[in-house]
C-alpha cells in the first residue's frame, strides 16, 4: 500500500510539458522550471528515427507544491517562441510502463488474447447447445400437446359413434336434471 501511495505522490510531482521547440533540451527545460522549486528529474523522450525530442518532456519536482506552482505559472507560457502545455503527467502504468509501449513486443499479450478467443468460442458453443436443447424441449412439448388434443378428439368421436355409450350419456344426463 505504501508503494501505491508513493507512486500517487510521485505522479503529482511529475509534469508533462508539451509544445517544446526543437532548440529546447533537458538543460534548458531544467532552467525554465527551476525557479519553482527543486527538480528531481527532467526527461525529453527521443524520436528513434531522428534522435530529436518529440516536442514534449517531463519535469519531476521534489515537492508537490512546487509542481503545482510550476504548472499554474508555465501552462500557456512561451519558451523559444512556442506556447507550452503543462499538465500533471499520466501514471506510468497507463502509458505502458517506464519505457513505454515501444519496449513491449507485439506478441506480449498473445497468450491472453488466445485464451479470450477460446473462452468466447466456448461460450458461443454452450449458448448454441442451450438454444438447441430449448428448441428440442419446445418441440417435444408441442408434440405432447398435439397428442393430448388428438386423444381428446378420439374420445369424443368414440362416444358419438358407439350407440351404447350414447345411450349411457343420455341416461346420465336425464338422471341429473
Amino acid at each position: 500500500m505504501a508503494a501505491v501511495q508513493q507512486q500517487q505522490a510521485m505522479q503529482k510531482n511529475t509534469l508533462y510539458v508539451g509544445g517544446l521547440a526543437d532548440e529546447v533540451n533537458e538543460s534548458i527545460l531544467h532552467a525554465a522550471f527551476i525557479p519553482f522549486g527543486d527538480i528531481k528529474d527532467v526527461k525529453t523522450p527521443l524520436d528513434q528515427a531522428n534522435q530529436k525530442h518529440r516536442s514534449f518532456g517531463f519535469v519531476t519536482f521534489l515537492e508537490r507544491e512546487d509542481a503545482s506552482a510550476a504548472m499554474d505559472n508555465m501552462d500557456g507560457a512561451e519558451l523559444y517562441g512556442r506556447v507550452l502545455t503543462v499538465n500533471y503527467a499520466l501514471p506510468e502504468k497507463i502509458k505502458g510502463g517506464e519505457q513505454g509501449w515501444a519496449a513491449h513486443p507485439l506478441w506480449a499479450d498473445a497468450d491472453t488474447w488466445f485464451e479470450r478467443q477460446q473462452q468466447e468460442k466456448e461460450i458461443l458453443k454452450i449458448q448454441a447447445e442451450n438454444k438447441a436443447a430449448m428448441e428440442a424441449a419446445e418441440e417435444l412439448h408441442r408434440k405432447k400437446l398435439a397428442q393430448d388434443r388428438q386423444g381428446e378428439m378420439e374420445e369424443d368421436t368414440e362416444v358419438k359413434d358407439d350407440p351404447m355409450a350414447r345411450a349411457e350419456a343420455e341416461a346420465l344426463s336425464h338422471d341429473n336434471p
